[in-house]
């Protein structure tokens, strides 16, 4: 109920964030949209008026009703995105995982090529006060400076973007409603008829819509941040931003009607409605809501990452919390992977009116396959049935048409994003598949067999001590569970003496922020063998290191366990005994009869195994403390062995 009150709470403050983090991408499409429709068509009327309808109606209805409206709904305890979203439905069918996976693969795809657009579309301003200047250079450097503070946080930058967009949005409210002015005629596009016979009547016009869609390509961005600004903050500002896009686009579709007849070539339409005593401030604030606008997308990229990790999606790479806001989050691989993406497209692309012809192709994939969970979900909430087939196939119609007309742009560099999105799902599906076959074939046993070798173990003198505290990581969920290969670590692979012995498994939960534990215990015998079973959220940063000193603190004050030294010159100081905590990898043992996509899958996995972060450091454990030990994975044991002895 907490998170719901908070979600739901209006705040000036809550309002200035949301205005600074989550409309960058969608705030920014006034820059090229309208260049991206006209690029290559004569002006006419028809084409005016039609192609400004189409925005007013995409905005209204796939951002505004789509999902400020309905899919705000889906809150996962305050939180949303497609992982968010996924999370609250998949217990209830496991086809589920594919809308997941293909709709955050294409949203991640769609990182690589929002910030050079955004960027590239500002920065080529210039070009219309010094003709000659060379812009790639200065875009390359604008985002290599994005990407390099991205380790330092963005705390302090943070609280400047809230009031430079809103600076932004009055900038873009203002230039609209002065060219509206002018020619108010422009109004009449507010008819849905133009936008109707725009598609179905010009020649060409159905593949319009490609460059249309861009107006609405950051909304999914509305839905992904709600946790960060809430709800109520997020409708209503988005009604003040949605004015101001109006405005703007309806102003550029205003300046068009005095350029009929002729062809844009290299204008933009955005620095075309600006006084020329304007340009360069409007340069300027039109690169810092660019830059901004990259920076949204970037920290989406790391959320969208440690969720899919926490998801059993992603591989465990390492994440790095630069300070302890809520929020702040920084993945370094992600981030220089995204870099030298964005550096690609640049390069490739050179000017922000060739990128257009690839953007936008793979974020349709992405919020079809929010459709498809969303009315999963509306299903699972009982719903209307009819209601639930009603918005799914209104929504999958109108994306559908989006898909079509974006399938243009994939011999034009859409094949690009398409084709990091295809990497990046098969990775997905790699991990998830060879996670679900691990779970499927790893060997338990029950705990309480083994209770009285523990304890006869822990006192066997006969055997030199490991440590006071021996700690194992176990994926065993049941309470009264333990994995074979961890007894096999105790008692075989080299006979491990302790005086307490500690089993953690950690849950990860469909809520994005639990933080429990239960410990679990053997009365009978002075407490020597404790299981903790911690459930964690998928939001949650696993230090389990920390996590578990608190437990134990708890534990020691309830007076559960005693963790004094059970050296005796060392307990008479009442000194702390030592921990040692093992960590188990295992590895692709070779005595494996695998099907062949099994074998694939698996070979696959554990070859990018080898370039993530080592499970211990990704638990958060002190790396002094730990010893990790190699345990093979044998999945299917070769049988009918056929050998013969033979004597001489």
């Amino acid at each position: 109920m907490e998170s719901k009150h908070k979600i739901d709470k209006l705040t000036a403050a809550g309002l200035l964030v949301a205005f600074g983090i989550i409309y960058g991408d969608i705030g920014t499409s006034p820059l090229y949209v309208m260049q991206a429709i006209i690029l290559h068509e004569v002006i006419t009327e028809e084409i005016i008026y039609g192609a400004i309808s189409c925005i007013f109606w995409t905005l209204t209805l796939q951002t505004t009703i789509k999902y400020v409206i309905l899919i705000l709904r889906a809150d996962n305890r305050g939180e949303g995105g497609i992982f968010a979203l996924y999370a609250l439905v998949r217990k209830h069918a496991k086809w589920l995982t594919v809308p997941a996976i293909i709709g955050g693969s294409t949203l991640l795809a769609d990182g690589i090529i929002t910030p050079p657009i955004s960027v590239s579309s500002a920065v080529e301003g210039l070009q219309l006060l010094y003709p000659n200047i060379q812009t790639i250079p200065i875009v390359i450097s604008i985002l290599t400076g994005i990407f390099v503070i991205q380790a330092f946080g963005t705390k302090v930058v943070g609280r400047a973007f809230g009031p430079i967009m809103v600076m932004w949005f009055g900038m873009l409210g203002i230039l609209g409603l002065n060219q509206i002015l002018k020619h108010p005629e422009i109004l009449k596009a507010l008819n849905p008829s133009f936008g109707i016979d725009l598609i179905t009547k010009h020649p060409g016009g159905f593949w319009i819509l490609g460059a249309v869609f861009l107006c609405t390509t950051g909304a999914e961005a509305l839905y992904s941040d709600l946790g960060h600004c809430g709800r109520k903050n997020i409708r209503v500002s988005w009604i003040a931003v949605k004015i101001c896009l109006l405005l703007n686009y309806f102003g550029q579709g205003a300046w068009l009607i005095s350029e009929m007849g002729q062809l844009l070539n290299a204008r933009k339409p955005f620095y075309e409605i600006m006084p020329e005593w304007f340009l360069l401030p409007g340069i300027v604030i039109a690169t810092l809501a660019a830059i901004i606008a990259s920076q949204a997308v970037i920290t989406g990229s790391f959320t969208l990452i440690s969720e899919a990790i926490r998801l059993n999606f992603w591989p465990k790479v390492r994440l790095v919390y630069p300070s302890d806001q809520k929020g702040q989050l920084y993945v370094p691989s992600i981030n220089w992977l995204l870099w030298m993406g964005c550096i690609g497209v640049v390069l490739y692309f050179r000017q922000s009116s060739n990128m257009e012809a690839a953007y936008g192709l793979a974020i349709t994939l992405t919020m079809i396959m929010t459709t498809i969970l969303f009315s999963y979900y509306l299903y699972i909430k009982r719903v209307n049935l009819w209601i639930v087939i009603a918005f799914m196939l209104f929504y999958l119609f109108i994306e559908g048409l989006f898909l079509g007309a974006n399938l243009l742009k994939f011999t034009h560099g859409g094949w690009f994003t398409i084709f990091v999105g295809v990497v990046v799902a098969g990775l997905m599906t790699v991990w998830l598949k060879a996670f679900y076959i691990k779970l499927r074939l790893t060997e338990y046993t029950k705990l309480e067999k083994y209770l009285p070798a523990l304890h006869e173990l822990s006192r066997d003198i006969s055997i030199p001590k490991y440590t006071t505290h021996l700690v194992f990581m176990t994926n065993a969920s049941r309470a009264n569970e333990i994995e074979t290969k961890v007894i096999y670590s105790i008692f075989q692979k080299r006979p491990k003496r302790a005086d307490v012995y500690w089993f953690i498994h950690v849950d990860i939960t469909d809520d994005p922020y639990t933080m429990e534990y239960k410990v679990l215990s053997d009365d009978d015998n002075n407490d020597n063998v404790i299981k903790i079973n911690f459930r964690l959220g998928f939001r949650v940063d696993q230090r389990i290191n920390m996590f578990f000193r608190k437990v134990v603190e708890d534990m020691v004050m309830n007076k559960e366990v005693d963790i004094t030294s059970r050296y005796e010159s060392l307990s008479r100081q009442n000194i702390t005994g030592d921990f040692r905590f093992v960590v188990l990898e295992r590895f692709l043992s070779f005595e494996n009869d695998l099907p062949v996509i099994e074998q694939l899958v698996m070979k696959a996995y554990f070859f990018v195994k080898d370039f993530t972060t080592p499970e211990d450091k990704w638990f958060g454990l002190d790396s002094s403390s730990v010893k990790t030990e190699k345990v093979p994975l044998i999945i299917r044991p070769v049988e009918n062995i056929k050998l013969r002895r033979v004597f001489s």
